[in-house]
Order: C-alpha cells, then structure tokens, then sequence
C-alpha cells in the first residue's frame, strides 16, 4: 500500500513538525522567550527542515499550509489527511520529549477565543503562506524555498505576537498546549487559505505553455524545470 518514499514522506513530516514544535517549546519557555526569539527559533528550524527533507515531503511540517495547497488543489485529499495526523503526532511527542527533559508538566497558555487572538493569527499566517506559496508558484530551487519559507513564517510570527502567541501553526499549538479550536486553530487554517490562494489567483504568472499541478509542486521542492503541456499537433492534408 505504502512505498518506500510515501513512508519516508509521512515520517519526515513527523519529524520535521516534532522538531518545529520543540524549538518553539525550547525557546518560548525559556528565559530568552521574547516573540522575536521564537519567531527566529521557529523561521530557522522550518529552514532546515524544508531543506533537509522537502524534496520527499514537500516541505509542509504544518497543517494550516497542508489545508491550504488542498484548497488550492496541489495536495489530494488522502495525502492532506495523512499529512495532518502525522503533524498533530509529531507535536505531541515533542511536548513528551520537552516535560522528559524538563521533568515537569506544562500548564495550557492559549486562553479563551478572542476575535482579536484569532484575527492576528490569521494575518500572521496569511503573510506566511503568501510567502511560501510565492516560492512554490515561481518554482524556485529547494534552498531559496527553505529561505522564503523560513523568513516569511519568522515575520508572520513577529507580526501575530503583538496579540497572540505568533504560533501560526496548530500542530505547534497542540505541542504548545495553547489548542484553542476558534484562535490558534482556526486563525492559521482561514489565514494559510487566504494566503495561498490569493497568490494563486492574482500573482502566479499564467504561462501559455500550462505546467500541470503535480510539476509545480514536484519543482518547488526539487529545484527541476517542470514539463511542460505538450502542444497538439496538426496534420496539414496534402493537395
């Protein structure tokens, strides 16, 4: 049913969204836990995990993003699952991974649904998405893709963090213990919508020569010229 490279896809979203969510736990409650440290902290991890395992996963770790590029019809419907329950696993066992090494339980921080939380998260992952999907439409190499992603998810986060925690992610949220379904759920999932495809629908360059769906996704996270449609071909009757 699954082959090498689909397991390798699901786990390296694990992982990669684990390793997301404990730098953000790391430095959030930390003595250096100011909004723009863990806006760095979450920009640079999302980096390097994007370069480190994009070209097999395509580089998600969140899913707001995954729910995004589904509406947008890049991701199925099978995959956007997968996708999304292996993220919430990955944050989970990072918050264990984080209480092991702390040897002690952290008390919930998202609070109760504000209009204002959920609207600043949603900007803030909506600057986010943009960003990323500005890289996936353009069909950038996979190093400038982590860059791109990297530092537009850092400036979502700076941008949230004068009214919300700047997670920007449920995933991270869940391993955060700041679950709250109408802000730190809700909010990134409406912004990343937005965001991707407002991109899509008003900034991405309509080329002649139609690229399909899977080629820009497969030349995000690759780096690789896409095919192109082939043209059809005419005939000319001979007199």
């Amino acid at each position: 049913m699954f082959g090498r490279r689909k397991v390798a896809a699901l786990v390296g979203e694990f992982i990669g969204t684990g390793a997301l969510t404990l730098l953000v736990l790391s430095v959030q409650r930390s003595t250096i836990g100011v909004p723009f440290f863990v806006a760095a902290a979450a920009g640079l991890t999302l980096a390097l995990m994007i370069f480190a395992m994009g070209r097999v996963t395509g580089g998600y770790f969140n899913p707001a993003i995954v729910i995004a590029f589904w509406t947008a019809r890049k991701i199925s419907t099978i995959t956007t699952v997968l996708y999304v329950v292996v993220q919430l696993l990955g944050a989970w066992g990072a918050y264990y991974l984080y209480t092991y090494f702390v040897k002690n339980d952290l008390q919930p921080i998202g609070g109760h649904f504000t209009a204002r939380i959920l609207t600043a998260e949603a900007i803030g992952t909506g600057l986010f998405a943009f960003g990323v999907a500005a890289a996936v439409y353009q069909r950038v190499s996979i190093a400038v893709t982590a860059s791109f992603a990297g530092v537009a998810l850092m400036l979502g986060a700076i941008a949230a963090s004068s009214a919300s925690l700047g997670l920007l992610n449920p995933a991270v949220a869940l391993g955060a213990r700041a679950w709250v379904w109408g802000t730190y759920v809700l909010g990134p999932v409406i912004g990343a919508v937005i965001g991707v495809n407002l991109y899509a629908l008003l900034f991405a360059e309509a080329d002649k020569n139609a690229v399909s769906v899977s080629s820009a996704v497969k030349a995000a996270v690759t780096g690789k010229k896409p095919a192109k449609s082939a043209k059809k071909k005419t005939s000319k009757k001979k007199k």
